[in-house]
């Protein structure tokens, strides 16, 4: 580097016109393993996979390249020779077919090290792979900082350099770089005396790759709006004096492109409120003699407003037992169910309510989705029960009399957004319903949650409704933030699980 110019860097693919520079450059770099490749190896790089090919100039200088092919990822993901890539003769497999990116070099010149070109060239990788909607970067990575350790065993190494106990010149880099060791594969680069012809087999995936979609209506949303109700009690005089209100929510929220409704925990409980001599127990019953109707009026809303429906709660009376069950209405007139898993004292004491022992996610045209009943979203398990199944958003439909009430759903909500890495929407309710016992005040604050990451608002909350006032709230999800946030975030919790620890303890119990 000529310390009396300006640095002025550039990235660019390589011409057929780069090769003696770029043949310089591999020299000086690598002449342990033979040096510069053919210039017949470099042309049939540029003219069959141009775009894999980049280099970075200085000036107009080459100081730092990348080499790229496309392969079959069934196949190079299994262990394989250097040889498999490049015969002795300079003849490479590029595979125009190819589902995967295979990293063959990337080389910079000693004057420009620490600059942070290698990662440059890397994120262009990342970058093409991405836009080629290929499933991974492999790459067979030597690790020529193993000829000054071999009183250890090579995974030994490899697991010295993971801790950061070694360091070696290209494992360290890759792994800095968010690839991960498959696999070691013996005898890849023979000749490589430092590596004792070792090498690791190393995968960067792409969590933007989805499989070719058979017509553009398969191609899977990745930004969801959510549309929230924050619902107020208040006095009916029927069943159809209920869904008329139910279905001004519904059609707001159609008229503003929602994806998603979601309703209140037993919305319809000012329908006790036609009822008033009757005790607890019995008013919850004749409650449920209602939600039949309400839930096939829910599934056609659905259709006719072309909108997924959480119908908030209502109460199902099966074999004599009583659950407190959620349906999701799919626009498509499909319905899902999830029974409330763990049920409140007061239920228990006042309602008599049995608890549900599935919880599940579900499988919608606007991504995979999970419902928690209010007094769930406190218990961590289930949670993680469904991130475990890929959930993306939790809806938590609640019912809370109290500020404090509201507070456990709330904070619990945002603990699952984080430690799930899912979006969270709470919805309940408000006002007050004087003629129906249990249910008689409400207090709410409705909002959507995100995980708490760079990626997101910086107080992890899209939308928050007002407290203890009748309204609507909506947020846009952008479902590809979280896949970035799994491999990328600051910090990654589903990432760093410890099942066998957590198990371990559990079984002492």
């Amino acid at each position: 580097m000529d310390e009396n110019t300006a640095t002025l860097l550039n990235l660019r693919v390589i011409e057929v016109g780069d090769y003696q520079p770029l043949a310089e450059l591999m020299d000086l770099i690598f002449p342990d393993v033979g040096g510069a490749w053919p210039k017949s190896t470099i042309m049939q790089l540029v003219t069959a996979f141009p775009d894999g090919q980049i280099c970075i100039e200085d000036n107009g200088k080459i100081v730092a390249a990348a080499l790229t092919l496309k392969v079959s990822y069934n196949r190079f993901s299994l262990p394989h020779t250097y040889s498999d890539i490049i015969t002795d003769d300079g003849v490479v497999f590029h595979d125009a077919k190819g589902d995967a990116l295979y990293g063959l070099d990337v080389f910079v010149h000693p004057d420009y090290r620490g600059h942070r070109l290698g990662r440059r060239l890397y994120e262009a990788r990342k970058d093409l792979c991405q836009a080629l909607n290929l499933k991974a970067i492999l790459a067979g990575g030597r690790i020529p900082g193993y000829h000054k350790h071999t009183d250890v065993s090579v995974t030994d190494y490899i697991n010295k350099v993971r801790r950061k106990e070694i360091h070696d010149p290209i494992l360290s880099f890759q792994l800095s770089n968010d690839f991960d060791v498959k696999r070691l594969m013996n005898r890849y680069l023979p000749e490589d005396d430092k590596s004792a012809g070792y090498a690791t087999l190393l995968e960067w995936d792409n969590f933007f790759y989805e499989k070719d979609a058979s017509s553009v209506h398969d191609i899977d949303k990745t930004i969801v709006r959510l549309g929230v109700v924050q619902w107020q009690m208040r006095h009916v005089l029927s069943v159809d004096d209920l869904l008329n209100q139910v279905e001004f929510f519904v059609s707001s929220l159609a008229n503003y492109q929602s994806d998603f409704a979601l309703f209140p925990e037993f919305f319809c409980a000012p329908l006790m409120g036609l009822a008033p001599d009757k005790r607890s127990v019995e008013a919850i019953r004749f409650l449920s003699e209602f939600t039949q109707a309400i839930k096939q009026r829910f599934s056609q809303l659905a259709v006719t407003y072309n909108i997924n429906i959480i119908a908030g709660s209502m109460p199902v009376l099966e074999d004599g037992k009583l659950y407190n069950v959620s349906y999701l209405m799919h626009r498509d007139g499909s319905i899902d169910e999830q029974y409330k898993i763990h049920i409140t004292p007061h239920e228990q004491r006042d309602w008599v309510i049995d608890g549900g022992d599935t919880v599940k996610v579900i499988e919608t045209d606007a991504g995979r989705v999970g419902i928690l009943t209010c007094y769930d979203a406190e218990f961590p398990e289930l949670g993680r029960i469904l991130a475990e199944q890929g959930v993306q958003i939790l809806f938590v439909p609640f019912w809370t009399d109290t500020k404090n009430g509201y507070l456990r759903v709330r904070l619990c909500a945002q603990a699952r957004a984080i430690e799930n890495e899912c979006y969270v929407a709470i919805g309940g309710s408000v006002g007050n319903l004087p003629r129906v016992d249990n249910v008689d005040i409400q207090y709410a604050q409705s909002a959507v949650f995100s995980p708490s990451d760079v990626y997101f608002p910086h107080d992890a909350t899209l939308a928050e409704a007002n407290a203890n006032t009748e309204m609507m709230i909506f947020a846009d999800v952008d479902l590809d933030k979280l896949k970035m946030l799994h491999e990328r975030g600051s910090v990654t919790n589903l990432k760093h699980r410890r099942p066998k620890l957590y198990a371990s303890h559990l079984s002492q119990e």
